[in-house]
């Protein structure tokens, strides 16, 4: 064997989710005699510096104008930078709403002084390059461990370019949108967690993130969703949750009640 690949573990704005998902696997333990772990935030909080490393794990999404440099500076030690999580990859759930930064900041923090620069959140890649995504809210331990697993022994990860709704096919699942009336995102979200949601009669929430921006036809489901009763208003709140930093998605649900009144 050759010298141990050096891995990273990074955090930034999150609930650490998708860390503790890390932190529960077992297989991890088979990585001992191969890897060498030169940071990870939730097992080690002093491992603060940022160390070169062949793969950099980010989780969290980019909320602070440290967390700015901080991207930036393990983009300059890694090899290879994957993005991990819906806020890692979306923007998460914290840059759902388009309200100003100013209020969302009086609303959790009110008078109080705190030692960062706050910012509106946004996905890692709008500041540095992003090598590979493993999605999720938070990631499907098997993507983990297949993305892990094909980049230590030099081979590179494929991606999924296909909706949940094909894995509501295959498993055979009542469709919640049209027999149910569930204002449903599977036709417009990344497959990869086997319709988990559907297959108990719950709509996606689309937690995956759109299956890509020239891919995920959001107009198509708005109309689908305008036809359920639903107003663009609606529509926009269901689609930001996991999507507010895709380009296409507001031009693409207004275009369905342009000339409409509502």
């Amino acid at each position: 064997m050759g010298e141990k690949i050096r891995i990273g573990f990074y955090a930034l704005t999150s609930c650490y989710g998708c860390q503790l998902q890390f932190a529960m696997m077992d297989e991890l333990l088979q990585l001992i005699p191969n890897v060498e772990v030169k940071c990870w935030y939730m097992l080690e909080r002093d491992s603060s510096e940022v160390e070169p490393v062949d793969i950099a794990f980010i989780e969290g999404s980019v909320s602070t104008e440290e967390e700015v440099e901080l991207v930036k500076k393990i983009r300059e030690n890694a090899k290879t930078v994957v993005a991990v999580g819906a806020c890692a990859t979306q923007g998460g759930v914290q840059s759902w709403t388009d309200k100003p930064l100013e209020e969302l900041w009086k609303t959790v923090y009110g008078d109080a002084k705190v030692k960062f620069q706050p910012k509106k959140a946004e996905p890692v890649e709008n500041y540095i390059k992003v090598d590979y995504k493993i999605y999720g809210c938070p990631p499907e331990k098997r993507d983990f461990l297949y993305t892990l697993g094909t980049l230590l022994i030099g081979s590179w990860p494929e991606d999924i370019d296909y909706p949940v709704c094909l894995e509501c096919r295959l498993n055979g699942n009542p469709c919640v949108l049209l027999e149910k009336g569930e204002p449903c995102l599977g036709p417009i979200t990344r497959a990869g967690c086997d319709a988990r949601c559907p297959a108990y009669g719950i709509a996606c929430i689309g937690c995956r993130g759109a299956v890509g921006y020239d891919v995920a036809w959001f107009d198509s489901l708005a109309r689908v969703f305008k036809e359920k009763g639903l107003t663009k208003e609606e529509i926009l709140e269901r689609m930001r949750m996991f999507n507010a930093h895709n380009p296409k998605l507001e031009e693409m649900v207004k275009r369905i009640f342009e000339g409409v009144k509502e």
